[in-house]
Parts: structure tokens; C-alpha cells; sequence
């Protein structure tokens, strides 16, 4: 967060778009842009084109979607969908894969957009 709006040409009501790992957030946003750069799959959702952070250092985006279905699932114990929260989500996910946790992002968040789920 600090090394990218460390930057003149940032305006300052573009900041507030991007949550600070500071503020203890689960930082969705930031954890997204990171999953399309750095991983790489087959159906060209996530691009792959930064190649010196590993896959296996990515955390899964936190939303209410994606929450709320964590829950269902008993990977979530956390009621607020804060950093403690994307901790929890991270260690479970990394149990089921340690290379590639980020890859649940779409099952968690397609489930839980889902009415009725």
C-alpha cells in the first residue's frame, strides 16, 4: 500500500478505494489485483504475469460473499471479515492446498452470490 501511493501523480480520493493492511482490513482489493497478477490458469481469469512472488504466498480475498460461505463451510469461525479473519481463512485453505490456496476464490465467492446458499 505504502510503495504504491508513494507516488505524485496518486490522487488522494483514489486511496480511499484501497484499504490499509495497517488498519488491520482483510484488504479484499489488494489480495484480488495480487491473485490476477501473480497466478496463472487456464482459463485466463488470472493472468500469471508477475513471476517472482509465489502462489503460495497469495491470501483469498475476503468479502461478505465469500465470508459467509468460509462459515457455512467451517473454514470461518471469525464473524468479522477483517485481517484475523483472512488469517483463519489463509491457514484452512492453505491445509487443503499449500501452493495454491487462492484457488478456492471463485467457489467461495460463486457460492455465496448464489440466493438461497
Amino acid at each position: 500500500y505504502k510503495y504504491f501511493f508513494n507516488n505524485e501523480w496518486v490522487l488522494n480520493r483514489t486511496k480511499k478505494h484501497i484499504s490499509q493492511p495497517s488498519s488491520k482490513s482483510a484488504c479484499k482489493r489488494i489480495c484480488m489485483f495480487l491473485r490476477w497478477m501473480v497466478r496463472k490458469d487456464q482459463q485466463g481469469v488470472d493472468f500469471g504475469i508477475w513471476k517472482t512472488i509465489p502462489m503460495a504466498a497469495l491470501s483469498c480475498p475476503l468479502d461478505v460473499h465469500s465470508g459467509n460461505v468460509a462459515r457455512k463451510l467451517n473454514l470461518l469461525t471469525r464473524k468479522q471479515n477483517d485481517a484475523k479473519a483472512l488469517f483463519e481463512l489463509d491457514t484452512n485453505l492453505r491445509s487443503l492446498d499449500p501452493n495454491d490456496p487462492v484457488k478456492y476464490d471463485f467457489a467461495l465467492f460463486g457460492l455465496g452470490v448464489l440466493e438461497g446458499f
